[in-house]
């Protein structure tokens, strides 16, 4: 197994809530739709326990207004949770001042369900983009000291191409500071490829996400970060009738899901972003800290 300590996150958010949907299914629509978020990360939780690993579960805000059990049942089991925001709105389409209120209500709620501080968020589909760094200075005056919303790679709905592609502290545009653990990508030559997980993770074939991801660790000797939804390992859910691209986005390979994931906690060895990014002396580390209290 591979020696180097990488960082396992979860996205929760239940398979109607993902931004690629927001066109045919209105937030209006969410209370009505079958939920199956909390199964779904309760098979996560099983898997994870299985493996002995620990992860950052970024929980949507309204996820955990309606299923405060999950957030607890999260928490209790060791895992550190951070904030998806509360409506899972893509960042840029939302206002300063949107933005603002619905992060701090789901920080706010997620402290309260979780008891632990939360120090770490990821937008809506990783959209802090050029036109909406100013939602930096908003985390850094909310509290938050990490984020991991920067996909260093071009996308339709995402992503800042030349950012840079390993965990660091940055300045944001009114002077903050915040740590930034980027989305992960795999170098080859002149291309940047995703390999971060999600669709990417069902897209490419095992022996691809694992050779790139070792690749990261023994010769860049750089952590990387994966990320997971819940409803990436339900090939069962309802299905949304929406365009070609959207639905081979969102459906491929759900039926396999679960056992490349199996395989990947195997192979490598995963923490908490906090405990990954304490490791690289880029936040103190939590135990010390505890220690010197």
């Amino acid at each position: 197994m591979n020696q180097w300590v990488n960082a396992l996150t979860v996205d929760v958010e239940d398979y109607f809530q993902v931004s690629a949907f927001d066109a045919c299914v209105s937030r209006a629509e969410w209370s009505r739709l079958p939920s199956r978020v909390v199964d779904n990360t309760e098979r996560l939780l099983d898997q994870f326990a299985r493996h002995d690993v620990l992860g950052t579960f970024f929980v949507l805000g309204w996820v955990a207004e309606h299923h405060p059990q999950l957030v607890r049942r999260i928490a209790e089991a060791g895992h550190e949770i951070a904030s998806h925001g509360y409506s899972h709105q893509l960042v840029y389409r939302q206002t300063p001042a949107i933005f603002r209120r619905e992060t701090a209500r789901s920080r706010a709620l997620l402290q309260d369900l979780s008891g632990q501080d939360v120090a770490g968020y990821r937008a809506a589909s990783y959209s802090i983009t050029r036109r909406s760094l100013w939602a930096l200075d908003i985390l850094a005056e909310l509290g938050f000291r990490w984020d991991s919303s920067i996909f260093p790679i071009h996308h339709d709905r995402y992503g800042i191409a030349d950012a840079p592609r390993w965990p660091h502290a940055l300045t944001t545009p009114a002077g903050h500071h915040l740590i930034e653990f980027p989305l992960t990508t795999w170098q080859l030559g002149p291309v940047r490829l995703p390999v971060a997980g999600g669709g990417y993770f069902r897209l490419y074939p095992y022996a691809v996400t694992r050779h790139a991801l070792a690749t990261i660790n023994r010769r860049q000797e750089q952590p990387f970060i994966f990320y997971l939804h819940p409803w990436e390992i339900d090939p069962d859910q309802p299905r949304i009738p929406v365009g070609a691209l959207t639905r081979f986005r969102h459906y491929l390979n759900l039926a396999r899901c679960g056992a490349r994931l199996d395989r990947l906690l195997g192979d490598f060895r995963f923490a908490p972003v906090g405990t990954v990014l304490a490791g690289a002396r880029l936040l103190p580390d939590p135990r010390e800290a505890s220690h010197a209290a």
